[in-house]
């Protein structure tokens, strides 16, 4: 078996003998940036362990070493956790001063479902005109999953589809925008350049809607990202916080109809907004953000079933317990302003650190190498000593980290109502 820990030591020391053997220099490249793999089957359930854990280019943990952790990590001095979070990956986060208050495997790399629509709005709000007009398709009225409803031969308003991307996460206004800035591809392509723009590295975007594709993640931190700078913008934050829209008739098509937004915790004293997700692999995600008293936090949940708490009424309880928390508490991390800002790289001589209280060995299905991981390690360490006898010169240092998984948390205590199940006659991969 191996831990997230002890598969770190064997990733740097794999590293360090890449240096050593390979002579590092300016021809080799950094690790490469994860991808989607469009010729897999779609997932149709979640990470049978832990999912992969993400990492900065360098492979050190973005937002701080306090991080890197598959279990949960809170600030000293806080009050007691609320009971009845599930979630296999969540955060609280400060959205002004960016210090995160507590996580749970907080760089895990899930499927992020219909959450991953909050990245669509902050990389298309700056390209694309709000009064320009797009037509309706036959291919938009086809799309999977949730639609808001346009019709072939109708014109809407880039503004309006903002709207409904996000009050009713129309997947079919996910694709309207994204062919109003040059198609699928080249939205992908900005919306992963915008993830990398911000420090977001454990995201890689494979659809504009979140539907699901093998590869396509997000995590618990890197939605927090995405949100904080969602309701840091008038702009993005007014599409966030409108109750309602009117979607236009089409003649002998629609007769128009209203739309309402979705957001569970509308109702939620000082609220910012919210967008729900739901598919067969990521199950229930769900971000949201709120203010009072000139505090602002930020809360995202990530692969959760409704029973016993729904993903959002788990939100709410982290929002009430980040509220509670004193205003001066220092964090066990923060979220980065910029991608820019480059954490340290690991040190590949160092001793993998413990793992987690909480954590148990990962499954051998989701990617676990068993119990030779250890030997292995030792091994290619004794190579990389032997190696460097005959190597006469370093030249520079690039190290990479393969992380993996841990455990899922223990169930949590009963306690509030379900949602209830997908709209009849939908996929139930394929929900907001």
């Amino acid at each position: 078996m191996r831990t997230g820990a002890g598969r770190r030591l064997a990733g740097a020391v794999l590293a360090l003998a890449v240096v050593l053997i390979g002579g590092a220099g300016p021809g080799l490249a950094e690790p490469a940036r994860p991808t989607v793999d469009r010729g897999a089957p779609t997932p149709t359930a979640p990470y049978p362990g832990r999912p992969p854990q993400g990492s900065a280019p360098n492979g050190g943990t973005v937002g701080g070493e306090g991080l890197d952790t598959r279990g949960l990590v809170v600030a000293d001095g806080t009050p007691p956790l609320p009971e009845g979070i599930a979630a296999r990956g969540w955060l609280v986060a400060d959205a002004l001063s960016g210090e995160v208050l507590a996580a749970r495997d907080p760089h895990g790399r899930y499927y992020p479902a219909s959450t991953l629509k909050t990245l669509t709005l902050l990389t298309l709000a700056p390209r694309l005109d709000p009064a320009q007009v797009v037509e309706g398709t036959v291919e938009d009225e086809q799309v999977e999953g949730s639609r808001v409803g346009l019709v072939a031969g109708g014109r809407y308003p880039v503004s309006l589809l903002f709207l409904a991307l996000v009050l009713q996460s129309g997947n079919d206004a996910a694709n309207a925008l994204a062919r109003a800035a040059g198609g699928i591809d080249a939205t992908l392509a900005a919306m992963n350049a915008t993830a990398e723009e911000i420090g977001a590295f454990d995201t890689v975007a494979g659809t504009p809607s979140g539907l699901d594709v093998a590869g396509q993640s997000s995590s618990p931190y890197d939605l927090a990202l995405v949100f904080r700078r969602l309701v840091a913008d008038p702009g993005t934050a007014a599409v966030l916080a409108t109750p309602t829209a009117q979607m236009p008739p089409v003649e002998g098509r629609s007769p128009g109809y209203q739309i309402q937004n979705q957001n569970p915790l509308a109702g939620y004293l000082g609220t910012l907004g919210g967008k729900t997700g739901f598919t067969d692999a990521a199950r229930h995600t769900f971000v949201t953000a709120a203010e009072r008293g000139g505090r602002r936090l930020v809360v995202s949940v990530m692969d959760t079933e409704n029973v016993p708490l729904r993903a959002a009424d788990q939100a709410g309880l982290l929002l009430d317990w980040g509220f509670a928390t004193d205003p001066a508490t220092g964090g066990v991390g923060r979220l980065v302003d910029s991608g820019a800002e480059e954490p340290a790289a690991p040190d590949p001589t160092s001793a993998a650190p413990p793992p987690p209280a909480d954590a148990r060995p990962a499954r051998t299905d989701d990617g676990d190498d068993g119990p030779g991981s250890t030997t292995l390690a030792v091994g290619v360490a004794l190579a990389v000593a032997a190696a460097g006898v005959v190597v006469a010169t370093v030249v520079g240092r690039r190290r990479a980290v393969i992380r993996t998984a841990g455990p899922p948390p223990a169930a949590a205590p009963p306690g509030g109502p379900p949602e209830p199940g997908p709209p009849e006659g939908a996929s139930p991969s394929t929900r907001p």
